[in-house]
């Protein structure tokens, strides 16, 4: 018996649970995987550029385009007025406007789109493309906005008990404000789009998307077709991070915009600095709490606002505040507690999804408090999270009425922790040596993290997949997911192979494409491989089916005799490779060709009340880390981090191990370097990498000791008891900031309050350390 391709049937390669290399990893070191830019570009193909606002907030009085048309090698300019569908593209609600109408909201706003023979010919004639606008009073801040009254919707609260009281009545008491800065996606290839007209008035359009439903929807809106008429296509992205999720949509309606109007296809390819320019950031917030503790640093009672700034419209803000909110708990029960969330408006682009959607801003919060419990009492701060984790009765139930059923996961990841990083002895050493050196301070920063894992848009949590077994034995899937690098197409091929008991190689994932699995839900929420991967296992599921009853009645059997494994197929006392049992159901005239969909059970919430369970699971995950700080220029590195991530039941522990990698480095990044500054005008400036700088192998720790933890499945029925590994170990990150934080209070022997907000900058850390000093009454 052989196997299809004439050898002898044998255990399959590439089964779940395996650590493959990602499916494109050879095209990625070598430069041949094909990106949308990469595409090669039909004959006639314009390239599109856009004339950006130079002011926050304005009254469009009247544009001159002439000498814009009048360029060599201009075919369109085109503005607000010349969509011939519906112009505003809001994901949730309207107010996202793909070029500016009568009102400019922002500085960076595309008022005006050109399209060109080369690239050069479209930026040089946008430039020209003359704006006259009065100029407008602008709001610039949350802090601002939220005294302002601004908001783009309304706030919500989440509470339990009565905080209060509790407030009232507790032993010790904190108060405080924290500044957490925002974070651009600076994705490797940024944003992208190549419209391609097609007979009858359709539309093929190539964009770098994590979400091509939603640019397939707005790029229909726009032009004023049914969806049937455009179809999105994605193999892959160089990068998204949350930043490709709702806001690719305007850059395709543009494209799409400008081949309406020429007949020609379009490729909208951005220029980094109109990228970071035009472009939504992770929200900064604006935060302000209220705590009391006992003596031990458990919890009694806290408040919290939480002002984020979402821009001028609303995006998926509502999403990104709530979840803030959910995780302002972290790993932590909340006696009484208040958390209130509020949406500002202000006039600048509008912030978006990025890994972690909010929760990192909802943690840093806590984790500072904790810090700061810990200081006031002279605790150590891994006594104080102790002291408060979940778990236990009366101490399993989140503020918005979820139980938590991780509470002994979490003390069991602490333990490990504590132990594999040698804190307490390490904490000894940091103690001795920063008694011996004036100049150089170290810090010891610790951070559990307990991520919800789901949509916490109900709608959004399902998956569809749809699967083909041809006559070779070969299978191909596609699926709902867009692959950003993170390995989701891996998985997916893996999962196939494992439920036809074939190697992975036979196994081939198309592009994500709206035109073979519609509808589809954005790759986010770290749900890509939970959603999908139980799409792909019920498709596939449904043809072993159909083959397994058809093989019953063939070799005169009983479905429970016939088998998948090893390649093949075994009957009764009969045996087959995969590929004659495809080719023999052919013939027989079996289908050979399913869906599958998924929806994720369980969950349910109440926004009006601000209770239910909004999650499937918690994903958790602990990390320790250490700095050395030279307090004379702020400036700072790492000698060690250590990492313990729960993927249990992990489909690949190579791709996941990076994901944890490459997150925490992200989760660096956000709260040490990456700073977003805007002037008084509202004009970012700092939008290159020249003035925006992202991390680098020199951020790194020099000790980089990262584990995955596998000691414990998951208790829900997720595809091969896996856990979600996308978002939840960018939160580690922030253990870096603490560490930051414990260096800088070591300056005053723990002492004083340390002043130090996000990102901490070493100019920020060295303004800390001079708060310090002149707290101690100017004593270096």
């Amino acid at each position: 018996m052989a196997d299809g391709n004439g050898g002898a049937l044998r255990p399959i390669s590439g089964d779940v649970h395996t650590p493959l290399p990602h499916e494109s990893a050879r095209r990625h070191v070598t430069g041949s995987a094909v990106y949308t830019d990469d595409l090669p570009e039909l004959p006639g193909t314009l390239h599109c550029a856009v004339r950006l606002s130079e002011v926050a907030h304005g009254r469009v009085l009247g544009l001159d385009l002439t000498a814009a048309r009048q360029t060599p090698g201009v075919h369109a300019v085109v503005t607000f007025d010349d969509v011939p569908g519906d112009g505003d593209i809001g994901t949730v609600q309207p107010g996202d406007p793909i070029l500016a109408p009568d009102l400019i909201s922002y500085a960076g706003q595309p008022i005006a789109a050109v399209a060109a023979e080369t690239l050069a010919q479209a930026r040089a004639a946008a430039r020209l493309v003359e704006v006259f606008a009065e100029e407008l009073p602008a709001v610039l801040t949350p802090e601002q906005a939220w005294r302002e009254g601004s908001f783009v919707s309304p706030g919500l609260t989440m509470r339990r008990g009565d905080p209060q009281a509790a407030l009232a009545a507790a032993p010790h008491r904190l108060a405080g404000t924290l500044e957490v800065g925002g974070q651009d996606h600076f994705y490797l290839e940024g944003h992208i789009a190549y419209a391609i007209p097609r007979e009858g008035g359709d539309l093929l359009v190539y964009s770098s998307t994590q979400h091509p439903a939603e640019v397939q929807h707005a790029v229909a809106q726009v032009l004023g077709k049914p969806m049937h008429a455009v179809t999105v296509e994605c193999r892959r992205m160089g990068g998204g991070f949350g930043g490709k999720e709702s806001q690719p949509a305007q850059i395709a309606c543009i494209a799409a915009l400008l081949a309406h109007a020429t007949g020609r296809p379009v490729k909208f390819r951005m220029d980094r600095d109109d990228d970071m320019l035009m472009t939504g950031k992770r929200h900064d917030f604006h935060v302000r709490y209220d705590v009391g503790f006992d003596g031990e640093g458990r919890l009694q009672g806290l408040e919290v606002d939480l002002a984020a700034r979402c821009g001028f419209s609303l995006d998926l803000s509502n999403g990104v505040v709530d979840r803030a909110m959910f995780h302002t708990d972290n790993a932590y029960f909340l006696p009484a507690a208040r958390v209130t969330g509020h949406r500002c408006k202000t006039n600048t682009v509008s912030n978006t999804a990025f890994r972690g959607f909010g929760g990192p801003q909802g943690v840093i919060a806590i984790e500072a408090v904790m810090d700061e419990i810990a200081q006031a009492l002279g605790r150590d701060p891994l006594d104080v999270r102790r002291a408060n984790l979940y778990g236990g009765p009366g101490r399993d139930v989140t503020h918005y009425g979820m139980a938590v059923e991780d509470g002994e996961l979490l003390a069991e990841l602490l333990d490990r922790i504590e132990a594999e990083s040698d804190y307490r002895r390490r904490r000894q050493e940091i103690a001795a040596f920063n008694a011996e050196n004036r100049w150089l301070k170290k810090g010891l920063g610790i951070t559990p993290v307990k991520f919800g894992i789901s949509f916490t848009a109900i709608h959004l949590n399902q998956g569809a997949a749809l699967v083909h077994v041809y006559t070779d034995g070969s299978v191909q899937v596609n699926h709902g997911g867009t692959e950003m690098g993170q390995g989701i197409h891996t998985k997916m091929a893996q999962i196939a192979a494992h439920g036809f008991q074939i190697d992975v190689d036979r196994v081939r994932v198309t592009a994500s494409a709206t035109d073979k699995v519609p509808n589809a839900t954005p790759t986010a929420a770290s749900a890509g491989t939970d959603l999908n991967g139980q799409a792909v296992r019920l498709a596939v599921g449904e043809i072993r089916q159909r083959l397994t009853g058809f093989l019953a009645d063939h070799c005169g059997t009983t479905p429970d005799k016939v088998e998948f494994r090893d390649n093949g197929v075994f009957a009764g006392n009969h045996a087959f490779s995969f590929a004659e049992v495809a080719k023999l159901a052919y013939l027989n005239r079996v289908s050979l060709s399913a869906t599958g969909h998924y929806r994720t059970p369980k969950i349910s919430w109440d926004r009006a009340s601000g209770t239910g369970r909004p999650f499937f699971y918690f994903a958790c995950g602990v990390a320790v880390t250490e700095v050395l700080v030279d307090t004379l220029t702020g400036e700072y590195r790492f000698p060690r981090a250590d990492l313990l991530h729960d993927c249990s039941g992990s489909i690949n522990p190579a791709i996941d191990l990076g994901q944890v990698e490459g997150a925490f480095v992200q989760g660096l990044g956000w709260v040490t370097s990456e700073e977003l500054w805007w002037d008084g005008k509202g004009r970012l400036r700092t939008h290159a990498p020249s003035t925006y700088k992202i991390p680098t192998s020199r951020s790194l720790p020099e000790d980089f000791r990262v584990r995955l933890y596998t000691a414990r499945p998951n208790r829900e029925d997720t595809v091969f008891r896996s856990k979600a590994v996308g978002e939840p170990p960018l939160i580690l990150g922030i253990s870096a900031w603490l560490a930051l934080r414990d260096a800088v209070a070591a300056v005053g022997g723990h002492r004083y309050p340390v002043r130090l907000d996000a990102p901490a900058t070493p100019e920020r850390v060295l303004l800390a350390v001079e708060d310090v000093t002149a707290r101690m009454g100017g004593i270096g």
